[in-house]
């Protein structure tokens, strides 16, 4: 296993580990009720959070919705596209190698 290679399994794991938390970060913005801060809801809170923070200075809620969840999650799957899908950058590598 070369380390293009490498690098795309490490890079198709984080981007699905940060697709799958922004999806539940997203669940749980239709719950606000719940505490953040507590088990298991800090699980998904704390990697998403230093993320979500500067972008909520940029986006407002909308219909007090909070679309930075939304946001982030079309921008890690646009970044894994980009790099690792069919025609990404990482997987041309790894072709190359």
């Amino acid at each position: 296993m070369g380390t293009w290679e490498i690098v795309a399994n490490a890079l198709r794991l984080l981007f699905s580990l940060y697709i799958l938390l922004f999806l539940f970060r997203i669940v749980l913005t239709w719950f606000p009720q719940l505490d953040l801060n507590r088990p298991p809801y800090n699980f998904v809170a704390w990697p998403t959070e230093p993320f979500l923070r500067p972008t909520r200075k940029v986006i407002p809620t909308f219909g007090g919705v909070d679309m930075t969840p939304f946001v982030w999650l079309a921008l890690v799957a646009l970044a894994q596209e980009l790099l690792i899908g069919q025609q990404g950058i990482v997987t041309m590598l790894t072709r190359l190698a």
